[in-house]
This record gives C-alpha cells, structure tokens and sequence, in this order.
C-alpha cells in the first residue's frame, strides 16, 4: 500500500535506538524526510547513517533533549515546520510512591507529559493551517492497564492521554490528527534493561526473566519494534484522516478487557 506521504518532514523524538528508530525508520522507508533527535550524539549520527542507507530520503539530526525548552528551541530553530511529528520519551523509574519527592513526579511531568504538548504546540497551528498534520505520541500500555510501582508513567502518560483527547476533536477537521500509540512489551535494550534489574532483584538470569516474561504473554513472544513503526507510519498516512484521538494498544493480546 503507497501510505501517501512521500516527500514530507517528520519530526522523531528519541529516534536512536528502540520504539522511536522504528518509526523514523518505516517512514523512511516511505519517503519521508526525517528529522531525528535524541540526546546522545554519537549514536544519533549511528541511527542516521542506517536510515540514509534505506533509500532517497533525507535524514537530519538534532542532538538534544526535548525535555527541555532548550532542546525544543534547537530543533525548531534549525527545522521550523513539519507534517508529522513522533513523541517519544523513555519512562521514568519504578519505585514506591511514598518514597517520591515533588521533584520526582515534576520530572516525570516534564518528560513524558508536559514536552509532548509542548511539541504538539509548536507545531499544529502550522499543521491546519498547510491542512494536513499527523502527530502520534508513543505512551505506554501502563495508560490502558496501569503496572504497580509505575505510578509515575501511569500518572504523567494518563495526563497526556486526556489532554490529547481532548485536542483532537479541535483540529481533524483542519487535516490534523492526534493519535496515541501505547506498546506492551517490545523487544527493545530498555526491556532487556529492566529484565537484567529484576533478575539481580530476584537471584536469577536476565534470560529465565525474560522466557518467564514470554510464558505469561498471550502471543508467547514479545513485539519486535518494526511492528509498532509500521502502525505509526500508517497513522501517519493519507488514509488515516479518520482516525483521531484513539489509544492504539500494541500489545499482542496482554490487556486482558473487553473495551
């Protein structure tokens, strides 16, 4: 299926490794410029020159953290204007919320709420006004079924997932839509991160975490990461203008609800 969107600008936030390189990836593979940004230059430079390596399309980077209005400023300063735009931030640690400081749940407000809208600002009114726009924000599947000891991504990703609800219905009809991909467990660094955290927690193997974690899940593996940047470049296509303001759950069957 040709998505549509050859030769348009997306911007791809945390697009050096994992979920975020996965869309930069897949739109690419479209024909869409991308501009990728993330906060570690030398594996940012990496994840271009295996971008520039797929095809035509041109590949820029940004090092720097969209965390910040700093970081937000870099990357609008050099590339003002975009058709897409890909959200994505590394969740914040696990842990009891009693032992969480105000600074604690600020930081987690900032990055996985308050910068998406911050980015989502910058960019929509430009969006309706050219009359076509494509923002998709990568949460968490902790938004439609909240994990114990995440209370800081359940908190801060829910309040973006309101927020978005709510914007949504105000710009689909400029060509502009919002959507909200939540992935379950992928098979990324940052997961076998955490497998390795909760085996030295438990006394085991990072490996009997992980088959342990695959027993347990439906599909009986886990989700390969191209998986999700495909479905977030079909978000981000021309036939996607009728979907807006959804929570697309990618998690092979975990979330065990009916709605």
């Amino acid at each position: 299926m040709d998505l549509g969107i050859a030769g348009k600008k997306a911007l791809v936030c945390g697009a050096s490794a994992g979920l975020g390189y996965a869309c930069a990836e897949a739109l690419v593979r479209e024909g869409v410029n991308v501009v990728i940004v993330a906060r570690t230059p030398d594996p940012l430079a990496q994840a271009a020159m295996k971008l520039e390596a797929i095809g035509s399309a041109k590949v820029y980077t940004v090092a720097a953290d969209v965390g910040t209005e700093e970081g937000r400023l870099r990357i609008f300063g050099a590339h003002p204007n975009f058709d897409m735009v890909v959200t994505n931030a590394a969740g914040p640690p696990p842990g009891d919320f009693r032992q969480w400081s105000r600074e604690d749940w600020i930081k987690a407000l900032d990055a996985n709420m308050l910068a998406p809208i911050a980015i989502i600002k910058a960019v929509v009114d430009g969006m309706m006004e050219r009359g076509f726009g494509r923002i998709v924000n990568i949460t968490s599947s902790a938004v439609k079924s909240p994990v114990d000891g995440l209370g800081l991504s359940n908190g801060a990703r829910s309040g973006l997932t309101g927020f978005v609800a709510g914007l949504a219905r105000s710009t689909v009809a400029k060509g502009v839509t919002i959507n909200n991909l939540l992935p379950g467990t992928f098979d990324t660094s940052r997961l076998a991160g955490n497998f390795a955290a909760q085996a030295q927690r438990e006394g085991l193997t990072a490996e009997e975490v992980r088959q342990r974690r695959i027993e347990k899940h439906p599909a009986r593996r886990l989700g390969q990461p191209q998986e999700l940047g495909n479905t977030c470049a079909y978000l981000c296509s021309v036939h996607a203008g009728y979907i807006n303001g959804q929570n697309v759950l990618l998690d092979g069957g975990s979330y065990p609800g009916v709605f």
